[in-house]
């Protein structure tokens, strides 16, 4: 008899994290006849309805995007089935098994709090769903701080080895984050500069126009420095600074990024109030309209950051005295998510007379959004004949696909499309795994007893700002300026 059909199955299948970003991914997956052959997808979620209904939601939340093409829509409609169960309990899933049968492959994308992983687990593994081929995926933050996530991954592990487990960050699914390590290593160009030697410092940014809306309850609980810093922030950092590994094997690439997460130096109490800032936005104008203050959409005080910025040190011999400035925001004057890497300048310029002041050193910028681009600015002979001696110019050279190959460079996927396509075809290599989780939340838990020791409050910023002041002077220190 042949094997049976894989199974994905979506708990929270009809929340907003499903119906914006994985039902897309997999109807683009679809398109791309990139889907296992039989693969058969369930959406499961409290609500009532039945697979009709599931099908006519997935529908109206995929034309919302774009355009829907008929015979592509058919192919995953086929595919498509819902189960009304409370997966957290044994009985929603006793239901959910009943409905999944015998399964081949079967793989549980958990689009649910993270205070609901465990339960859920548990209930999954009561109704046997967790055997040999079955894999779990789990979005971040996992868990609250390391005590917390260490009670979720200790409830998970009993019921999947750690290899059937993975822990996503949507990030590393993006296309230029992925291209950051062919960059680095498929390059004899860049390596051989990637040091102390050559590096001024490192900036990267994530910053938001948006402000909390209806995640306020999530949010007020966790903060920045838990939403974004602990994974997004530090896994683009790992990439930025891991050491070359011996190959892409899963393995090797985490090791790599466990290393730079054990080597960052611990904030202090003495440390904090010079090395990091905590800021809340108030009311002021994003886009041009009128933007309320967190509290005021929170509807109480709350003492809650809603940006952080920090400078961060690796203690190893690579990065021995490079600063790495984060920062990340809500409400902030651009929506923009980019690592800056500032080399050095010219140790002596033989450049006199004007072209003094037109010398810059080398900046390679990696842009994920809103543009997906690499660009590296070098110094060039400014064109024309002056009296003067030789004008510079800085100049980009860009590696943006859209430009190089036009349409040939295909659309912009949804980050997700990877990360499922690869959790189908359990390869973990851009997933988290749970020692790396745990170096993140160590690091982060450092930060928070830091200020809280230190009694450092978020300090207000206008919406529709750079964050507060204190974020341009603790680079500014340094005599370096943010990339604005």
């Amino acid at each position: 008899m042949p094997d049976p059909a894989p199974v994905l199955v979506l708990l929270g299948g009809a929340g907003d994290l499903a119906m914006r970003m994985l039902l897309p991914s997999l109807y683009n997956l679809e398109m791309d006849r990139l889907l296992p052959e039989a693969l058969r997808i369930i959406g499961v979620g409290r609500g009532e309805g039945d697979a009709a209904r599931y099908r006519a939601e997935v529908k109206a939340a995929l034309e919302a995007r774009e355009p829907v093409d008929p015979a592509g829509w058919e192919r995953l409609a086929a595919r498509l089935d819902y189960c009304s169960a409370d997966a957290g309990k044994p009985d929603g899933a006793r239901a959910l098994a009943d409905r999944i049968g015998p399964p081949g492959e079967l793989v549980f994308f958990f689009a649910l709090s993270p205070s609901l992983y465990a339960p859920v687990t548990r209930a999954l593994q009561g109704a046997g769903l967790t055997g040999e081929r079955t894999r779990l995926v789990l979005e971040k933050p996992i868990g609250r701080d390391l005590e917390s996530s260490r009670e979720i991954n200790a409830a998970i592990a009993e019921a999947v080895p750690e290899g059937r487990v993975f822990r996503i960050d949507h990030y590393l699914g993006k296309e230029t984050v992925q291209n950051l390590i062919a960059l680095r290593f498929a390059n004899t160009l860049f390596e051989p500069l990637w040091t102390n030697v050559s590096i001024d410092h490192v900036q990267i940014t994530v910053a938001e126009t948006h402000g909390v809306g209806d995640r306020w309850p999530y949010y007020d609980d966790y903060g920045a420095i838990r939403d974004m810093l602990q994974n997004h922030m530090l896994q683009l950092l790992c990439l930025v600074a891991m050491e070359p590994p011996s190959d892409l094997e899963p393995d090797a690439v985490r090791n790599e990024k466990v290393k730079v997460l054990r080597s960052l130096r611990p904030f202090t109490r003495a440390s904090v109030g010079q090395d990091s800032v905590r800021g809340q936005y108030g009311e002021g104008v994003v886009d041009g309209e009128k933007a309320l203050g967190y509290e005021a959409e929170v509807g109480r005080p709350s003492g809650t950051e809603t940006f952080v910025a920090l400078t961060a040190w690796i203690d190893n011999w690579r990065w021995a005295g490079v600063p790495f400035f984060l920062r990340t925001g809500k409400r902030m004057a651009e929506r923009c998510t980019e690592i800056v890497i500032q080399f050095k300048p010219v140790p002596h310029s033989i450049f006199g007379g004007a072209a003094v002041d037109d010398l810059v050193a080398n900046r390679l910028t990696i842009a994920l959004q809103p543009d997906e681009d690499i660009s590296l600015t070098i110094m060039n002979k400014r064109p024309g004949l002056t009296e003067d001696a030789m004008r510079l110019q800085p100049l980009p050279l860009s590696l943006s696909l859209a430009r190089a190959l036009g349409e040939e460079g295909g659309r912009r996927r949804i980050a997700y499309e990877r990360l499922l396509l690869d959790a189908l075809r359990g390869d973990p290599t851009l997933f988290v795994r749970n020692d790396e989780v745990a170096a993140a939340w160590r690091f982060v838990d450092g930060v928070a007893a830091a200020w809280a020791q230190a009694g450092m409050t978020p300090k207000p910023y206008p919406a529709g700002s750079w964050g507060p002041a204190g974020a341009f002077a603790l680079i500014e220190r340094s005599g370096r300026t943010w990339n604005d």
